[in-house]
C-alpha cells in the first residue's frame, strides 16, 4: 500500500511540475475550462436537475402504484365486525346469533309447558328477546387485523394539463441548455479577454523596461556630464525621481501580470503559471453577419423558449375548464394473522374498480381571471421577444462602430507614440549639447510613457468589444 501511495505521489509531483512548465496555449486553456470550470459544471449539472424534470412531468401520464400494509387491533364493534367483513370470515355468531337461538330455545320450552307460564309471561319473554343486547355483537374480543393492498390510480383526462406541463418542463430543459452554452460562452469570452490582456501587458512592459533602459543610460550619462561640470545634481535627481515613476509602473503592471494568472487559474480550476500570449496583441474582427448573429443569438433563442413556455401555461390554464377523469384498480387481501392474509391471498382476496370524473361549474370567475392573466402574460412576452431582437441589433450596431472608433485611435496613437519616441531621442542628444533642460528631457519621456499606457488602454478596449461581438454571436468567429 506504501509503495502505490508512494507511486501515486510521485506521478502527481510530476504531473504538476511538467504543467507548470509548460506554457499554456490559448486553445488547450478553453478545453481545460470546458471541463474543468465551477461555473461551467453547475451549468450542465442544472441541465441534468431539468431532464429529470421531464422524466418527472412525464411520469404522471401513467399514474402511481401503492402497497400499502395496514396492521390493527381493536375491540370496537363496529371494527371488529368491519375486520371480518373485510377478511371475508364474518358468521351469524357475529350477530350473537347463538345466544339468540339459545333465548328461543327456552320461549319454546316454556310454550309447551303451560305449567310454568301463561300468555302474559310468555309476551314479556318475547319482548325482552327482541330488546336483548347480545356480547358476541356488542362487546366482542379484541381482534388483530393485517390488510395488504395494492392500488393503482392513474388519470384517463386531465384537460391536457399533464402533456402542458411536458411541454413546460421540455421547454425549461431547452432554457437549462442554452444558460449552459452561454455560461461556455461568458466564460471564454473572460478567458480569451485574460490572455489578450495578458499579451498587451507584457508588451507595454517590455516598453517602459526599453523606457528604463533609455532613463539608466540618461543618469549614467548625467552623472559623467557633473563630474566634468556640464549638468547640475538636480538633474540627477529629476533623472532619478523619473526613474523612480518607471519603476512604479512597472511593478503595477508586474503585479497586474500576476492578478491575471490568478484569474484565469479561477476560470480553469487549476494552477496556471505560465501562458503563451498571442503573437499580436489585436483581436482581428470577425466577420459575423448581423441577421445570423439575431437568429442565433442563446439571449434570443432564450427569450423564444420562454415564449414557449407562457404559450403553455396559458394552456394549463384553460385546462380548468374541462372536466377531469381518473380511474382506479384496487385488490386487497386480509386476515387477522399476517402469514394468513398472505396465503388466503388466492381465496379471499377482494378488488374494486372505479373512476371518478370532477367538472368545475363555477368558482367565482377564478379560472376565467386566471386564463385572461396567462393570455396577457403571453403577449407580454411576445413583446420581450421582439425587444430582444432589436436590441441585440442595436447593440451589433453600437460594437462595431465602438471597435471602429477604437481602430482609428489605435492607428493614431501609433503614430503619437513613433513621434513620441523621436522627439524624446532629439532631447536627449540635445540634452547633451546643453541646448535643453533636463526638465524638457523629462517631460517629453513622460509624453512618451503616457502614449504607452493610453494605447494599452485603447487596445484593451478595443479587444473587449471584439470579444464581446463574438459572445452575440455565440462564440463563432
Amino acid at each position: 500500500m506504501d509503495k502505490k501511495f508512494a507511486t501515486l505521489l510521485a506521478v502527481t509531483i510530476f504531473s504538476n511540475v511538467a504543467f507548470a512548465s509548460t506554457s499554456l496555449t490559448l486553445p488547450r486553456a478553453i478545453q481545460i475550462l470546458k471541463s474543468n470550470n465551477l461555473e461551467i459544471k453547475i451549468a450542465k449539472l442544472d441541465q441534468k436537475i431539468a431532464k429529470k424534470d421531464v422524466a418527472t412531468a412525464n411520469g404522471n401520464h401513467y399514474g402511481k402504484i401503492d402497497l400499502i400494509e395496514n396492521i390493527a387491533v381493536s375491540d370496537d364493534a363496529g371494527n371488529v365486525f368491519g375486520f371480518k367483513i373485510t377478511s371475508r370470515e364474518a358468521t351469524y355468531a357475529d350477530f350473537g346469533f347463538s345466544e339468540y337461538q339459545a333465548d328461543v330455545q327456552t320461549i319454546n320450552a316454556l310454550e309447551n309447558d303451560p305449567t310454568k307460564t301463561d300468555s302474559a309471561n310468555e309476551g314479556a319473554l318475547v319482548s325482552s328477546l327482541n330488546n336483548k343486547e347480545y356480547d358476541a355483537l356488542n362487546r366482542p374480543d379484541a381482534r388483530m387485523f393485517y390488510q395488504t393492498k395494492i392500488q393503482w390510480q392513474f388519470p384517463i383526462f386531465t384537460g391536457f394539463k399533464i402533456s402542458s406541463y411536458v411541454d413546460i418542463m421540455n421547454a425549461m430543459h431547452k432554457m437549462k441548455t442554452l444558460e449552459k452554452k452561454k455560461t461556455i460562452n461568458d466564460k471564454i469570452y473572460e478567458l480569451k479577454k485574460s490572455f489578450y490582456d495578458m499579451a498587451l501587458l507584457k508588451t507595454s512592459i517590455k516598453n517602459l523596461n526599453r523606457i528604463l533602459d533609455n532613463i539608466n543610460k540618461l543618469e549614467s550619462m548625467t552623472r559623467t556630464m557633473i563630474d566634468v561640470g556640464y549638468a547640475k545634481k538636480v538633474d540627477l535627481l529629476e533623472v532619478r525621481a523619473k526613474k523612480g515613476n518607471v519603476e512604479r509602473l512597472l511593478m503595477d503592471m508586474h503585479l497586474n501580470e500576476r492578478l491575471l494568472y490568478h484569474y484565469i487559474s479561477f476560470l480553469l480550476n487549476q494552477k496556471v503559471t505560465s501562458i503563451v500570449v498571442p503573437s499580436n496583441g489585436s483581436v482581428p474582427m470577425p466577420k459575423i453577419n448581423g441577421k445570423l448573429i439575431i437568429q442565433n443569438n442563446i439571449d434570443i433563442k432564450r427569450a423564444e423558449t420562454g415564449l414557449k413556455i407562457r404559450k403553455s401555461m396559458l394552456d394549463v390554464s384553460k385546462a380548468e375548464n374541462y372536466p377531469m377523469i381518473g380511474a382506479s384498480v384496487e385488490w386487497q387481501t386480509a386476515d387477522d394473522d399476517f402469514a394468513d392474509s398472505l396465503a388466503g391471498a388466492g381465496d379471499d382476496g377482494s378488488y374494486t374498480i372505479g373512476m371518478r370524473a370532477t367538472w368545475n361549474l363555477y368558482n367565482g370567475g377564478i379560472d376565467s381571471a386566471n386564463i385572461e392573466k396567462a393570455k396577457i402574460e403571453l403577449l407580454k412576452t411576445q413583446t420581450q421577444v421582439q425587444l430582444a431582437r432589436k436590441g441585440i441589433g442595436l447593440m451589433i450596431a453600437k460594437i462595431k462602430t465602438e471597435i471602429k472608433s477604437e481602430d482609428e485611435k489605435i492607428i493614431s496613437l501609433e503614430k503619437e507614440l513613433a513621434l513620441a519616441n523621436e522627439i524624446y531621442h532629439n532631447y536627449e542628444a540635445r540634452y547633451r549639447e546643453k541646448l535643453v533642460s533636463m526638465s524638457d528631457v523629462i517631460i517629453k519621456q513622460s509624453e512618451q510613457i503616457q502614449k504607452i499606457l493610453e494605447l494599452q488602454k485603447v487596445k484593451n478596449k478595443r479587444n473587449e468589444r471584439v470579444f464581446a461581438l463574438e459572445k452575440l454571436a455565440n462564440g463563432e468567429r
